[in-house]
């Protein structure tokens, strides 16, 4: 039987990734010594790297000045309450670096910021997640409870949130900082996910001819665990034949339930068929990435994405059940939510 997709583009993104592992890059990172010593040990760890191709520049101020060039990729400040803090952020990005500001006293850097002849970009400041106030006690203005102490949950959300500002900002190098800095590896992950699923709905929606999306989102995934993969660190090898395989079984079973499902429905076939592209796809990603955060190997795949496909016939097959084109698709997307995690998953938060 001929693998129905494009070894060549697979080829290309193997390419791609080698590349990437060789990338140099350099951080400047700057700790603001009246910070609480959380969040600068947070921030140092988290810029800890064994890569030889990824540099971070470590410098505490005002013990030492802060000097401003064009040469990092980025630059990272842990902010306290030094007053200067917007005035630095607007002169490195004048010299085109982009500006990670990290606090957990968002509020009293904001307000120093907006009394400084420097300008600090609210996409630019991140901070953990505030806690939730008590229902017993009455929610203090905005800055009293600050700086916040750095919780788990609050490390957690925080690590989230630079993970992405990376992949957002740094767009052209976002793998090699994956593979030089661990924190950014599952956000990347999660858009690769998210960014192949959306593509496999829309191929689903958008070819009408019998089989002929099954090549395309067949790729999609192949070059979406490839990209998982490589974000973790996992070797460009032989194996990469046995996940191809798994993924076009998985691809198979896909076809053959949205098939079923059509049958039931055929006025509503084009959104059953992008519902399965998006809920397989997705579930399928969600599975892998969860399993290389646990620590997993490449050697155990197949099975990870042999159970996830499970999941999916179970989700597909219900798809048909609805009776509206809305609520095909939002029934879909519910349930890949809920497929690896046992829960709906959150959106990002906009500050």
């Amino acid at each position: 039987m001929q693998i129905p997709i494009d070894i060549k583009a697979i080829i290309d993104e193997a390419t791609n990734v080698d590349r990437a592992r060789t990338t140099p890059l350099s951080v400047g990172l700057f700790l603001d010594e009246t910070a609480p010593q959380d969040i600068q040990s947070f921030v140092r760890e988290a810029f800890m790297s064994t890569s030889p191709h990824a540099r971070v520049t470590l410098s505490s101020f005002p013990t030492y000045p802060v000097v401003v060039s064009g040469e990092p990729d980025i630059v990272v400040i842990v902010a306290g309450f030094d007053e200067r803090i917007a005035g630095y952020a607007t002169a490195f990005r004048e010299c085109g670096v982009p500006v990670m500001v990290v606090t957990t006293m968002p509020d009293i850097v904001a307000a120093q910021a907006s009394r400084s002849p420097g300008q600090l970009l609210a996409c630019d400041l991140l901070s953990p997640d505030a806690p939730k106030p008590s229902r017993n006690l009455p929610e203090r203005a905005a800055g009293a409870s600050e700086p916040q102490v750095l919780t788990v949950e609050g490390a957690a959300s925080l690590r989230r949130r630079m993970g992405e500002w990376v992949i957002e900002t740094c767009t052209e190098k976002r793998l090699a900082f994956a593979l030089a800095f661990p924190f950014i590896r599952k956000p990347l992950s999660l858009e690769a996910v998210k960014a192949t699923s959306l593509q496999n709905a829309g191929v689903g929606f958008v070819l009408f001819i019998p089989g002929a999306d099954m090549p395309v989102m067949t790729l999609n995934q192949a070059k979406m665990l490839l990209q998982i993969a490589a974000a973790y660190g996992q070797p460009m090898n032989a194996e990469r034949a046995k996940e191809l395989a798994v993924l076009v079984g998985g691809g198979f079973v896909c076809r053959s339930v949205a098939r079923q499902a059509v049958a039931f429905v055929p006025a509503l076939g084009w959104a059953v068929k992008a519902a399965i592209g998006y809920t397989g796809t997705f579930a399928m990603g969600q599975a892998v990435v969860e399993y290389f955060e646990g620590g997993g190997n490449i050697g155990g795949i197949a099975e990870v994405v042999h159970k996830a496909r499970e999941k999916v016939t179970e989700a597909a097959m219900s798809a048909y059940k609805q009776p509206t084109v809305k609520t095909v698709v939002d029934n879909a997307r519910t349930r890949a939510g809920n497929l690896v995690a046992g829960r709906p998953r959150k959106g990002r938060e906009t500050r």
